[in-house]
């Protein structure tokens, strides 16, 4: 058994370092100039004998962005029929058969027309990344999963394209597109971002100054978070003091759930760490007593922790606090992340001394207790 398990630690270690190295621009909003950065880096990189090419490149019809293209070698997009129309997509098959040793493509929250090889365009990437081919490409800060909620607070609108973190943290380099909110509100008067007859909607809506500069801290944020999880993962692992495990803890309440959910996502994103998602079944929450939809939220749910990285624990117990402990202490987690208590989680366990008990426990066993609001 530890033969084998030492030669799958061994595959796993040659299948790294065939992957490719991955980039990713970030930026706070359309029109930072992240694909414009992709393509200088490009026409560099081919004027130092780079083998390079351009696998997808959306350029808005800006004119500076598309004069930089010119000269670039750009594999043909895929042609795909859909509801009538013919439309385009990242030729995948194409880009591997290649094979260059750098390719571009942009817009990594896309989703795939019906009838792709993949259904997201990031899930396209991993692909291309793992045939050994190195990887640039670009995505806005509202396209981060686990900042849906921040995002639908600041600009007022759900975003349903969106990106898993793990896509994130497998990048070998993240940069920050700056710019201050009156910048990128200069070029979007100046017509580099919209068409003139978008711009005044724009500046009434997702360009609003408090709006971009909220924005801005998320990017930045992000970034800087990325930068200590690469100086983390090359330290030293005697110097770590503890190693955090988290735990979130959910109901069938699917609103609260998701916060917990990504609030937890990002706890663990920043320590680097591995997380839970716990869901205890109490026999009032048997699958033929609570309602199709809450099911089916469920269900979803497990889903998106899934896809942000945590792995997904159902018990069935009578009592929510002792399953909870239990598997706190199985799993040695050192920080059990819940919502608020006046909700279905913790409702009956808040209002008696269970309560107080699970706390002395938690004291007793060094872990943390995370409320969200």
């Amino acid at each position: 058994m530890d033969k084998d398990k030492n030669a799958e630690h061994f595959l796993k270690l040659i299948r790294q370092s065939r992957r490719g190295k991955f980039k990713i621009y970030i930026g706070m909003s359309p029109g930072v100039g992240k694909t414009y950065r992709m393509l200088q880096e490009a026409r560099a990189l081919l004027r130092n004998g780079v083998d390079v090419k351009i696998g997808y490149i959306e350029t808005h019809n800006r004119a500076e962005t598309h004069a930089l293209l010119e000269g670039l070698p750009v594999i043909p997009r895929r042609q795909l029929f859909y509801k009538g129309k013919e439309l385009d997509e990242l030729d995948v098959n194409a880009v591997i058969s290649l094979h260059p040793e750098v390719v571009i493509i942009d817009e990594l929250a896309h989703t795939n027309i019906e009838g792709s090889r993949n259904e997201k365009r990031w899930q396209d990437v991993l692909q291309i990344l793992n045939e050994g081919i190195n990887v640039i490409s670009a995505v806005n800060i509202q396209h981060l999963e686990s900042l849906q909620e921040e995002i639908k607070n600041i600009t007022g609108i759900a975003i349903s394209e969106r990106v898993p973190d793990s896509v994130l943290q497998q990048a070998d380099e993240v940069v920050n597109i700056d710019l201050t909110a009156d910048e990128l509100v200069t070029r979007l008067k100046e017509g580099k971002i919209y068409t003139p007859d978008k711009v005044a909607v724009s500046l009434k809506n997702f360009f609003q100054p408090e709006k971009i500069l909220q924005l801005r801290e998320l990017a930045l944020k992000e970034v800087a978070n990325q930068v200590e999880r690469k100086i983390e993962t090359e330290l030293p692992r005697s110097i770590h003091l503890r190693n955090e495990r988290f735990m979130a803890c959910i109901s069938s309440n699917h609103e609260v759930a998701k916060k917990v959910i990504r609030k937890t996502a990002r706890l663990a994103a920043y320590y680097r760490s591995k997380w839970f998602l716990l869901y205890v079944q109490t026999p009032g929450e048997e699958m033929d007593k609570i309602g199709l939809a809450s099911q089916r939220h469920l269900i979803n749910n497990f889903k998106l922790a899934t896809e942000l990285g945590a792995e997904v624990i159902r018990i069935k117990h009578a009592k929510i606090g002792k399953g909870i402990i239990e598997i706190a202490e199985k799993r040695e987690i050192t920080t059990i992340c819940i919502g608020k208590p006046h909700l279905n989680l913790f409702q009956v366990i808040l209002s008696t001394s269970v309560f107080n008990q699970i706390l002395k426990k938690l004291s007793s066993n060094d872990i943390d207790l995370v409320i969200f609001s």
